[in-house]
């Protein structure tokens, strides 16, 4: 399995891959915290903030429906608690100290969903406020991997929303770098080799046998296979840059999505 073989992404210096840079451009969750401190650039919060939520929908998604609500109140929820989030600029209350996006997200819904249901329904999924437009495959998509995350104990609220937030950021990460290598005319390799990024229940295959069904020379598959990992690594970096405010939490967060991934 992929997890198996994750902390290989874990544990090896950030890079500057060629051909990655433009494409891999984010907003980083510093551009929030910043903005909050001092209002000085409200519209680039707001649009950071809006990407990251987009991003963070379905883990917190598989957390309010692991409090017990049905399929359709979850989604108002999610929605409702994105539109005050950002209609009411919470994020001007982060303490910078007290840690990540992830964190912040987790702890803004634990407190919304603790007040009254009329407070959390304030703004309603398709009203006035629609800030993260949704399609029904999207949706069915954030049901379908809370039901993958059934096997979860009781109480593990929490639980659910890590295991979703370290998916996601995987799934992210691998779409990035599927879109690059389709612009680049390469969608074919790419789906013929991720399974050296996410591996499978079968053995990998060799790279003699590989490098003879793709027709090229096995040293040439090999080098294939070494940048296209190292193209993941800084894809995942970047990924997970964009919920820190400094370089050096990167790899702080990326351990504990080693953690998560491989806890049982």
């Amino acid at each position: 399995m992929f997890f198996d073989r994750f902390c290989y992404f874990c544990h090896v210096p950030p890079e500057t891959v060629p051909g990655l840079g433009d494409s891999f451009a984010s907003t980083h969750w510093s551009v929030i915290v910043a903005a909050g401190k001092s209002e000085s650039d409200p519209e680039t919060a707001h649009a950071a903030l809006t990407q990251l939520c987009q991003t963070y929908w379905t883990p917190l998604y598989s957390f309010v429906r692991r409090r017990g609500y049905s399929t359709h109140d979850a989604q108002d929820l999610t929605q409702s608690f994105f539109a005050f989030l950002i209609e009411r600029k919470i994020y001007t209350r982060v303490d910078r100290q007290k840690g990540n996006f992830r964190s912040f997200l987790l702890a803004s819904l634990k407190n919304l969903l603790a007040n009254t249901y009329d407070h959390a329904h304030a703004f309603k999924r398709g009203g006035e406020h629609e800030f993260l437009p949704l399609d029904e495959e999207q949706l069915a998509e954030a049901e379908s991997r809370y039901e993958m995350q059934s096997d979860i104990g009781e109480a593990g609220e929490d639980k659910v929303f890590e295991r979703t937030w370290a998916e996601t950021l995987v799934r992210e990460s691998l779409g990035q770098l599927s879109s690059h290598y389709k612009t680049e005319g390469q969608e074919t390799l790419f789906e013929e080799l991720r399974i050296f990024l996410t591996g499978s229940a079968d053995p990998l295959p060799s790279y003699a046998d590989l490098a003879r069904r793709l027709g090229i020379q096995a040293s040439t598959l090999r080098s294939i296979v070494t940048r296209l990992r190292a193209r993941y690594r800084e894809a995942l970096r970047t990924e997970v840059r964009r919920t820190v405010e400094t370089d050096e939490e990167v790899d702080a967060e990326l351990r504990e999505l080693l953690r998560i991934l491989t806890t049982a």
